[in-house]
């Protein structure tokens, strides 16, 4: 049964790109016009919520989203949650009416079309170039002053599939901490059981998601980093480990069942 299904799991996966660039070249005047200004961008990110639901619920997923604290209009925020899929920033699109800066690796610039918008709209980071970082903090400062949040995927990479989460990386503390303003921490508990990157698995589904009460960074230094960081790798990483579902799908056959450490 399971090799009858792969044709369909292909082509549904094909159908991903297929909305995804289709999508892209309806909205190609928009996008030309609304990425040429940045004073654009609140009209930009409605466009792009719309596209968010068009591509998760077109891919036949839907979400089941629980919240512990709703976020407040023209507040910025630090939006940080697991990565396991390339549907993860979708998601996070959609649970903030407010407009959010991604901060994003440059290699995805490379895919066409969709990397000329990438480049205008996200703020990308060189992870191996001290100079790229730093680019970092000044965009990222330019943009917290007009009420945008900043979203993060801690982890820096997407891991293998055997890992319930990987380390975190520094940077979302860093300039939540600098900047002051409260951390959003959220946990997708199936996106990488029904989208991951391995082909030949997955299929429409509910997403699950959980919107943790904020943490702040008021009166906290650069000291305070890495406790703030261990507090909150603490937290997703015990959700996900405590999540039945998630951990059979991480734990599944042919992984080697190793974890990360958030140290």
């Amino acid at each position: 049964m399971k090799f009858l299904k792969i044709p369909f799991l292909l082509i549904w996966r094909i159908w991903f790109y297929v909305l995804m660039f289709s999508t892209i070249l309806l909205m190609l005047p928009f996008l030309l016009i609304l990425t040429s200004h940045e004073k654009y961008y609140p009209v930009f990110w409605k466009m792009i919520r719309a596209w968010a639901y068009v591509l998760v619920y077109g891919m036949g997923f839907r979400l089941k989203i629980s919240k512990e604290q709703e976020i407040l209009r023209n507040q910025s925020y630090m939006f940080i949650a697991n990565h396991a899929s390339l549907l993860d920033p979708w998601v996070m699109i959609i649970l903030s009416k407010n407009p959010i800066v991604f901060v994003g690796k440059k290699e995805l610039v490379k895919i066409p079309i969709f990397g000329f918008f990438y480049k205008k709209v996200v703020i990308m980071v060189d992870r191996d170039s001290g100079k790229s970082r730093k680019r970092v903090y000044e965009m990222a400062k330019k943009k917290l002053r007009g009420g945008t949040s900043i979203g993060i995927f801690p982890e820096g990479l997407v891991p293998t599939e055997n890992i319930a989460l990987a380390p975190f990386k520094n940077g979302a503390f860093s300039l939540a901490i600098e900047h002051q303003i409260p951390i959003v921490p959220q946990v997708y508990y199936d996106c990488k059981r029904y989208f991951s990157w391995d082909f030949f698995k997955g299929g429409p589904g509910t997403f699950r998601v959980k919107q943790f009460q904020f943490i702040p960074t008021k009166g906290l230094s650069m000291d305070d980093k890495k406790q703030l960081k261990e507090q909150c790798y603490s937290l997703v990483s015990s959700e996900l480990l405590s999540d039945k579902k998630y951990m059979e799908d991480t734990n599944r056959e042919g992984n080697d069942k190793e974890f990360a450490s958030p140290l």
